[in-house]
Order: C-alpha cells, then sequence, then structure tokens
C-alpha cells in the first residue's frame, strides 16, 4: 500500500515537474482562453495584458506546485484579489477565470500523462480531484483578498470624497483640486452654482438620492453629503434659475433650510456654502421653510453683524422691554405693520384690523416710552433693521 501511494506521489510530481517546464506557453494558452470565454477582461479594459499574463503565470505555477507538494502556496492568489479589487474587476469574472485555469492545468497534466504513456493510469483519477480541489482552495483566497481590498478601497474612498467635500467648503479652489473634485463627484467645473444647507432631521441618504434623481430630471447636476448637523446639496444650476430651483426645494424639503446666492462655479462654492448656512440662520426656531439669502440680506447683514445688531435693538426699542409682555407685543407688532406699509397710517391700521386712531395712539405710546420720534423718514431704515434684529436676537 505504502508503495502504491509513493509511486503515485511520483507520478503526480512527474507530471506537474513536465507541466511547469512548459510554463510559458501554458501561461499564453489560458490568456487567450480568458480572453475568449470571459470578455469582461477585454470589455472593462481594466487589466493590462501584462499584468494578467503575469497572474497567469505565477497561479499556474503555484496551483501545481501545490497539486505536487500538498503544501500551501497562496501568495500570487491573495495578491492577484487585491490587484483585481484596485483594477474594480468584478469578483464573478476574477473567479471565473480561476475555473478556467484549472480547466487549463488539467488539460495540460492529461497531455503530459499521455505523453509519459499513464492515460490509463488510476493516479490520474486521484490528480482529477486534486487539481479542483486546490483550484477552489485558491479561489477562496482569492475572493479574502478581493473582499478585504474592497472594503480597504471604499474607506478610502470614503475618505476622499470627505476630504474633497471639506476642500470645496473650506475654499480650497485651487484648479486641480477642483477638477478632481468634479470628477469625483460627478459635477462640472464651470456655470453658475448654488448650495443649499438643510438641517439633518433624519440622516437619511435615501433622501439625498431622491433629491439628486428630481434635479436631474430638470437639468441640474448635483451632489450632496450628509454632515452630523446638515444635509449640503451643491446645485450646478445650468440653464435652470434659482428661482426654478427654490421652488423645487420647497416642494421637496421638510425641514429648515437656507439657499445661498449665484455663484460663478464649482471653485466658488465656498462663499455659496457660507451664505446658505446664512440664510437657513435668519429662520425663527421651529419654522419650516427654505430661506434663499436674497430674499433676507437685511437679516443676514445682521446676523453678519451682531454687535451692530445690538446697537440697534438698544438704540431703538430696548425701552420697550420695560412693558408688560402683551403690550410689548402689540406695539411691536404695530411697528412691524407701520414700517411694512411705509409710515403708511392707513395701511397699518388695515394690517393691524384696527382704527386708524388705534395706530396713531400706539405709535405715540412706542416715542413716549423710547423718546425716539419714530416719524422721521431718515429714522425709516434704522427702526426697520432693529425689528428684524429684536426678532433675530431675541434674548
Amino acid at each position: 500500500m505504502g508503495n502504491a501511494v509513493d509511486r503515485a506521489g511520483l507520478t503526480v510530481q512527474s507530471l506537474a515537474a513536465s507541466v511547469l517546464g512548459n510554463l510559458p506557453e501554458l501561461t499564453d494558452v489560458l490568456v487567450a482562453t480568458i480572453y475568449e470565454q470571459n470578455p469582461a477582461y477585454l470589455e472593462l479594459d481594466s487589466v493590462p495584458r501584462q499584468d494578467l499574463w503575469r497572474s497567469c503565470h505565477d497561479n499556474v505555477a503555484r496551483v501545481v506546485e501545490m497539486i505536487a507538494d500538498n503544501d500551501d502556496h497562496f501568495d500570487a492568489a491573495q495578491a492577484t484579489g487585491r490587484r483585481r479589487a484596485e483594477q474594480r474587476m468584478p469578483l464573478d469574472d476574477v473567479l471565473k477565470s480561476f475555473r478556467l485555469g484549472g480547466r487549463v492545468v488539467w488539460a495540460a497534466l492529461i497531455d503530459e500523462a499521455r505523453a509519459q504513456g499513464m492515460a490509463e493510469s488510476e493516479v490520474l483519477l486521484d490528480v482529477a480531484g486534486k487539481v479542483w480541489e486546490v483550484v477552489d482552495r485558491t479561489s477562496s483566497q482569492v475572493a479574502t483578498a478581493y473582499h478585504a481590498a474592497e472594503r480597504y478601497l471604499v474607506r478610502a474612498d470614503e475618505q476622499r470624497r470627505s476630504t474633497l467635500w471639506e476642500g470645496l467648503l473650506q475654499g480650497r479652489a485651487n484648479r486641480a483640486f477642483v477638477q478632481e473634485a468634479a470628477t469625483v463627484l460627478d459635477i462640472p467645473v464651470n456655470g453658475p452654482y448654488a448650495v443649499v444647507a438643510i438641517d439633518n432631521l433624519v440622516d437619511d441618504d435615501c433622501t439625498t438620492s431622491s433629491f439628486a434623481r428630481r434635479f436631474a430630471g430638470v437639468r441640474v447636476a448635483s451632489a450632496w453629503q450628509v454632515r452630523p448637523q446638515t444635509v449640503v446639496g451643491l446645485l450646478a444650476l445650468g440653464t435652470e434659475s434659482a428661482d426654478t430651483v427654490l421652488r423645487m426645494l420647497r416642494q421637496l424639503v421638510d425641514a429648515p433650510a437656507g439657499l445661498s446666492g449665484v455663484v460663478a462655479g464649482l471653485a466658488e462654492v465656498d462663499v455659496a456654502y457660507r451664505q446658505a448656512m446664512l440664510a437657513r440662520r435668519t429662520l425663527a426656531p421651529g419654522q419650516i421653510d427654505v430661506a434663499a439669502l436674497p430674499e433676507r440680506l437685511p437679516e443676514a447683514l445682521l446676523l453678519s453683524a451682531p454687535e451692530l445688531a445690538d446697537q440697534l435693538i438698544h438704540t431703538w426699542l430696548m425701552p420697550l422691554t420695560t412693558t408688560s409682555a402683551p403690550e410689548r407685543e402689540l406695539l411691536l407688532d404695530t411697528l412691524d405693520k407701520w414700517v411694512l406699509s411705509a409710515g403708511s397710517i392707513r395701511r397699518t391700521a388695515e394690517l393691524a384690523h384696527c382704527h386708524r386712531n388705534t395706530v396713531i395712539n400706539r405709535l405715540h405710546r412706542v416715542e413716549q416710552i423710547t423718546g425716539r420720534d419714530i416719524t422721521e423718514a431718515a429714522c425709516q431704515l434704522e427702526l426697520a433693521l432693529a425689528l428684524k434684529a429684536f426678532r433675530l436676537f431675541p434674548a
């Protein structure tokens, strides 16, 4: 029995040695077989021919060695799995090539057995089983290495995308960086852009995918990033107007949001991002709307200069805080309507649903408390800004 086993082992080693002696030719056969029966290698063109040849050469050698000596030699398989993941070659096609390689190795062993007069040997039955066992184990190593590399690449891609996003939003605008960001995010470098900043209430990537599809439907390319507190959208307007985009956002978004003005290209979205965040801050607590910066420039100016807003409040409205809350709200509401109506007593009365004499009395009451003549035309702008500042900074 022992002698039979020894003879079988010697036979396998002899066949393997002969096959390895023709390794370059066998590699050529395998490469041609892969191109013929696994068309993805030609269609995707992601694996250079020399890379494929070297991979086939090394893996065939390792498979034949394992058939002969029963030891594990998985270095070539693991290297192939990692490289193919980096080359974005689908794993199914990679494993199909390994199965084709198994067939080529088995055919080579049969041909060599015939040449040595062993075509009818029972040893070949054992060799057949071993060929496919080794191919299966090797394929498993390929898949494991591929998945590990794929996970690493996904993390690296996510980190790179995050770096690109942060660079854009922080104003890193050199040409090479912006071009890479445009390529990775699949948005144009040039053309008008707007940025939207939405409160992140649900942390849902599916929502941003839906936004991207809806905007693509009106030929607005977009890229979206879900951040801890905010969802940011870069909107390449193309030929669409900012008003059209604003109407769409107000239909789609169910959270407080801010929309920037229009900037010239991707290199300027840092400016638009700051504008969008500023516009968002102009909304009152709990208000659900998309605040467009061009519609809220006075509020944005006040938020940009809080010390000046504080000065306006102290100059015009601070004495009103000494009154009771109901009277203060009544007087402030009247002032809001008075400013909105450009100082028209009649129009103010209509907006406040009261008699014009009531409006006059309330305005006199304000002047008594504040000591300021609010009817002077030159004071209208300051008073209007003071009222906006009071709503923006209620504390």
